[in-house]
Order: C-alpha cells, then structure tokens, then sequence
C-alpha cells in the first residue's frame, strides 16, 4: 500500500490551492492509495483538493478552526499488520520515544509516528518505532512560499519503506528540503539514504 504523508499546507489569502505553486503536489498525491494529512490544513479547500485525489484522514493541527468528520487530534489505523499514529505536534522530536508517544498516543505502541507543524523534514527508526514528519509542501523550513516536501510510506507485511520527498524547486527561490529514505525490513533497516547518499545500516535497534 502507497500513503501519501501531507502536512501543514498554509496558504495565503491570495492563493487558493496548492497545484498554483506548480503540479508537482498534486502528480504525487495522484500515485498514493490513502492521503494522511499532519495538520494545520487551515483551509477546508485544502481537504477538498487532497481528497480528489483519494480517501484522506487529517490530524488536526493548531491552526485548523474549522470542523470536518475525518479530522481528529490523534489519527489511528492499521494496515498490513502495522500500527500507525498520527498527530500534528509533538515538539520537541528529539525527545526520546517513550516520551514521544505518552504525548501522541497516551503510550499506546505504534510502529510508525507522524508527526507535522515544524515544517522540517525528519525521517528515522528509533526504539523500533519508524517516526516521520513530512515537513511542509508550502513553506519549507518556514521561508517564505515555494515548493518544498511531502513524504511516501510503502507498506507490506513485515516491511516498511518511508521516504522524503522534495517536489522540486520554485524559480529563484531554493528548496531545502534534503530528501531521505530507509526500509526496515522483519525489524531491521535495510536500507537508507540522505540527501543523496547512501548511508550504512546497522543492526535492529534495541
């Protein structure tokens, strides 16, 4: 199964939906089977976009004032023997896992944490748990608009495979996204990169 990860698609009053930053959002929502949005949609014309493009549940983020049934602080599901959970803030990421999920999930295990609201691009596998924010497709790193990342989740029994994604570059304004990806395969990672470079993998964290 194909996941589209999506998360805090503010847009200004003047721009009405995100294909005006170009097609490139929309080409990759159009490959996935299920959009999961991390919050702060801030424009219920933003789920109407992402949902032509298939099924789509959202976490509601701190900046979304309005109200729509497939919205909810912590999104829940399992799929192909995977626990997935979502919310949109969970600041600061770098804390240690345990502590990330007392606050997403009230320490319910997931296999897979979605986070959103920094804007930052973050991908990793720590105490078995693969945890991803997709950063902003929007307002990468909280610059000014310009194209910036969603994220991918491949997922089949016993496998995982999240990536990064840069949706390319704005004429004259940079992208910083830093496109990344790793595969855990049974438990352990079987492969990873970062920003181009292949990385070495270890064992199965403990």
């Amino acid at each position: 199964m194909r996941i589209g990860l999506i998360s805090d698609t503010h847009l200004p009053q003047l721009v009405r939906q995100l294909d005006e930053l170009g097609p490139e959002a929309g080409e990759f929502l159009s490959t996935v089977d299920l959009i999961l949005h991390g919050g702060d949609v801030t424009a219920p014309a933003v789920l109407e976009w992402c949902s032509q493009y298939g099924d789509l549940l959202v976490a509601r983020g701190n900046n979304d004032r309005f109200k729509d049934p497939r919205m909810e602080p912590l999104v829940r599901l399992d799929i192909e023997g995977f626990r997935i959970g979502m919310v949109h803030e969970l600041r600061p990421e770098s804390r240690p896992m345990d502590q990330l999920l007392k606050q997403a999930t009230g320490s319910d295990p997931v296999d897979i944490l979605i986070s959103g609201d920094t804007h930052v691009e973050r991908l990793e596998y720590r105490d078995g748990v693969v945890f991803i924010n997709s950063g902003s497709p929007t307002f990468p790193h909280h610059l000014e608009m310009r194209l910036g990342s969603v994220a991918l989740l491949e997922i089949e029994p016993g496998r995982i495979r999240a990536e990064i994604v840069k949706l390319g570059e704005t004429p004259g304004m940079r992208n910083p996204i830093r496109p990344s990806h790793l595969e855990v395969v049974d438990g352990k990672i079987v492969s990873a990169s970062y920003n181009g470079e292949v990385l070495p993998v270890g064992e199965e964290e403990e």
